[in-house]
C-alpha cells in the first residue's frame, strides 16, 4: 500500500510518500481502508521530536490519528463490526496512523461513521470533537447559564466547542479572526471579539467568566507569561482549561487550571455522531487534499498557514 512514513525526527521534509506493508488485524483489531484522515497541529511537534517523551515513536513511522473508512478485516475477537462497515476513530497516537491507504485500529475506538457527512470529511470529527468535549464538560464543568470565553474559537476545537457550549445554555464569548468571524456567529456566539483588531485583554477588560476555555498556540518566548495573564478573565471559583500553554498550578481566588490532554472516548464520540446526524453539530472541512501533500501541509501549518482542519485523502 502507499503511505506517507518518516524514518526520524525532523522537519516536514522527513516525510515520504512511498511503498510499505498493509496492516493485518490482530486479535480486538481491524484493518480500516482509509478514506480520509485530518492533519492535527500536534501532529508537527511529534514529526519534530520535541514531544518524543510523551508520545515515543517506532520508526518508520506514519502519522495521523483521526480516520474515517471502511472496515476491510476484522482481527480475533472482534464483535460488533463486520466487513464493508463505515467507521471513524480517535486512534492511539504514536502508534501507526491513518495517514495509509490501511491502518490497523483497536476495534474499541471506532464508532459508526455519520451519515450526513461525506465519509472522508467526517475524518475532523474524533480528535477534535472530544477534544472539545472533555474541555467544556469534564474539565471546565460547564453549565447552563453559565458563561465561557472560547479564546480561539476558528479552530476545528474552538468550533466544536462553541456549538456545544451555546447548546448546553451557556453564554458564549468567542475570539475569531474575520475570516471565520460568521461561521463562529453561526455556531451559537453571542458576542465575538476580533482579536486582529483588539487584544483580546483590553477588549474584555473588567469582564470575567465562568469557564475560560484556551485553545490559542502561542510560539513566543513569552507563551507562559501571556497565557498566565489570561487567569484576570476567570471569575472567582471559576476554571481555566487550555488545550496549549497551561496556566499557573496555583492560579488563586479558587481558579482551577487545567491542561487538556485528550483521550479517545468511543461513547463521547458516538454521542457527536448521533448530534451531527440530527443537525445539531456542524462537520466543517477547509480543504480537501491528496494525502501525498501531507508535507506541504505540515510546512504551512505554522505560522497560521491554515484556516481549519484539513482532510488528506489517500
Amino acid at each position: 500500500m502507499k503511505a506517507i512514513r518518516y524514518h526520524s525526527y525532523g522537519e516536514s521534509d522527513v516525510m515520504v510518500y512511498e511503498e510499505a506493508d498493509r496492516p493485518v488485524a490482530g486479535a480486538g483489531q481491524v484493518v480500516v481502508q482509509v478514506a480520509g484522515t485530518a492533519f492535527n497541529p500536534v501532529d508537527v511537534p511529534i514529526r519534530a521530536g520535541v514531544l518524543q517523551q510523551a508520545f515515543p515513536l517506532t520508526f518508520p513511522h506514519i502519522p495521523n490519528y483521526d480516520v474515517a473508512g471502511v472496515i476491510a478485516e476484522v482481527g480475533e475477537g472482534v464483535s460488533g463490526w463486520n466487513v464493508g462497515d463505515a467507521v471513524i476513530g480517535f486512534l492511539p497516537m504514536n502508534v501507526p496512523g491513518a495517514a495509509a491507504e490501511y491502518v490497523a485500529a483497536p476495534a474499541d475506538v471506532l464508532v459508526a461513521a455519520p451519515s450526513t457527512v461525506e465519509l472522508a470529511d467526517a475524518a475532523v470529527l474524533p480528535s477534535a470533537g472530544v477534544t472539545a468535549w472533555q474541555s467544556l464538560f469534564e474539565h471546565g464543568g460547564l453549565k447552563a447559564g453559565q458563561s465561557i470565553l472560547i479564546n480561539g474559537a476558528g479552530g476545528a476545537v474552538g468550533g466544536y466547542a462553541v456549538q456545544l457550549a451555546a447548546q448546553a445554555g451557556a453564554v458564549v464569548t468567542a475570539t475569531a479572526s474575520p475570516r471565520s468571524q460568521d461561521r463562529v456567529r453561526s455556531y451559537g456566539a453571542e458576542r465575538i471579539v476580533d482579536y486582529t483588531a483588539t487584544p483580546v485583554l483590553e477588549a474584555l477588560a473588567g469582564q470575567r467568566f465562568d469557564v475560560v476555555l484556551h485553545m490559542v498556540l502561542n510560539l513566543s518566548p513569552t507563551a507562559a507569561e501571556d497565557t498566565a495573564a489570561l487567569l484576570d478573565l476567570v471569575a472567582d471559583g471559576g476554571a481555566f482549561v487550555s488545550t496549549t500553554t497551561p496556566g499557573p498550578a496555583d492560579a488563586g481566588r479558587g481558579v482551577k487550571t487545567v491542561q487538556v490532554f485528550a483521550r479517545s472516548d468511543a461513547a463521547q464520540l458516538a454521542d457527536l455522531v448521533t448530534r451531527v446526524d440530527a443537525g445539531d453539530l456542524k462537520v466543517w472541512v477547509a480543504e480537501r487534499r491528496p494525502l501525498v501533500e501531507l508535507p506541504a501541509v505540515h510546512a504551512e501549518a505554522f505560522p497560521g498557514g491554515l484556516s481549519g482542519k484539513t482532510v488528506l485523502i489517500p
